[in-house]
């Protein structure tokens, strides 16, 4: 098969995959690409079990060969809404560029890993697994677990995620965790009975404040990421409100600094009489700050890189992922080997269709034992 043929049938299979609408949580859209996924892995070779939760279906592939494992992980889950395809951001394939919903982030990324699968059939390679979960984009909160289950016995992993906009490797991830602030007060009639009141949506601003102060600390040992998402609370401008709560997205570069932070705000406590205050953790995903170990697979994936003219670099990222947890396990890790693009979670969201075949054909030569 020529060059140009594999990325008409890349291209063929994505568009498959991209009509498969797959919002984060929606169970039954995450079966139909799984069922998809899990056929297209059989026949490559793979020994395959899917893994259903409340959020959808994961696929497990494992292929046999040298060694212990290599693990490539996936996830099939979108930010985008059913529907999408259909208005916003429709299918559309130029012969250089394909756009979609998912298409980057990271369905493209799937493909990558079964088509160097189907390459190296039939010849001495490395053992490796595919794992593909379905609820990345929310924090793989019913997969997590899956993950750690699947990282066991493995030697390294790569996540296929979209990589930086120059196609460089991804070593190191900003840690990622969302919390809610909850707080409860008591309704009264604002002009009537006022200090009959503890205004929630009043504690909540105080409690917010308190937040600004624990992130900006100078002594902390890296900068950190604070971002007030959403506030929800009260109805009327003559009620005491009762309840109120925020979401906040909070980013970390290393585990200290993580640490320290997450603890100052499990300590925070109602400063009203009569308030209360509820923090939970909804996603978290550790920072992963790049290691030796994780320098010394990007090495390896250059040298492979070097013998199929291709050059490949890595550097640390923002974004956070299923590889934090991998690499804050001390797993060598790295991430972004999927196609090169851009437009992530925006209505621009596209791949090259060359650099599909080019990342196809750098993970052939990582896979193949000489």
């Amino acid at each position: 098969m020529n060059v140009t043929e594999q990325a008409r049938e890349l291209v063929d299979r994505l568009a498959q995959l991209t009509r498969i609408e797959t919002p984060s949580l929606d169970a039954a859209a995450s079966g139909r690409i799984a069922d998809l996924l899990a056929a297209w892995w059989r026949a490559a070779g793979a020994q395959v079990r899917t893994v259903c939760t409340d959020a959808g279906t994961s696929v497990i592939a494992d292929v046999a060969g040298d060694g212990a494992p290599l693990m490539l992980v996936g996830h099939s889950d979108t930010v985008w809404p059913a529907g999408t395809l259909q208005a916003q951001v429709p299918w559309v394939d130029d012969g250089e560029v394909v756009r979609g919903p998912g298409v980057y982030d990271m369905k493209s990324g799937l493909l990558i890993m079964l088509a160097a699968a189907e390459r190296v059939r039939g010849r001495r390679h490395r053992a490796f697994r595919a794992i593909v979960v379905c609820d990345e984009e929310v924090g793989s909160p019913t997969t997590t677990g899956l993950l750690r289950e699947c990282a066991v016995d493995v030697r390294a992993a790569i996540g296929f995620e979209s990589p930086h906009p120059d196609g460089a490797l991804k070593v190191g991830r900003r840690g990622s965790t969302r919390v809610r602030l909850s707080v409860s007060g008591r309704a009264s009639h604002a002009a009537l009975d006022p200090e009959g009141g503890i205004s929630a949506i009043d504690e909540l601003v105080d409690q917010l404040h308190a937040l600004r102060v624990i992130v900006s600390d100078p002594g902390l040992p890296s900068e950190v990421l604070c971002n007030v998402g959403t506030i929800r609370g009260g109805g009327r401008a003559n009620v005491v409100p009762a309840e109120a709560e925020a979401e906040i997205g909070l980013r970390f570069v290393e585990p200290e600094c993580e640490s320290r932070v997450l603890a100052a705000i499990r300590a925070l406590r109602p400063r009203r009489d009569g308030a209360s205050l509820r923090i939970e953790v909804l996603s978290h995903r550790p920072a992963w700050r790049a290691s030796t170990a994780d320098e010394d697979l990007l090495n390896e994936i250059s040298r492979a890189a070097d013998g199929v003219g291709q050059r490949i670099t890595g550097r640390p990222a923002a974004g956070a992922g299923d590889t934090n947890l991998l690499g804050s396990l001390g797993l060598p890790t790295v991430d972004g080997f999927g196609a090169r693009g851009g437009g992530a979670h925006a209505v621009d969201e596209h791949i090259v269709i060359a650099s599909l075949v080019e990342r196809v054909a750098l993970l052939e030569a990582l896979l193949i034992v000489d």
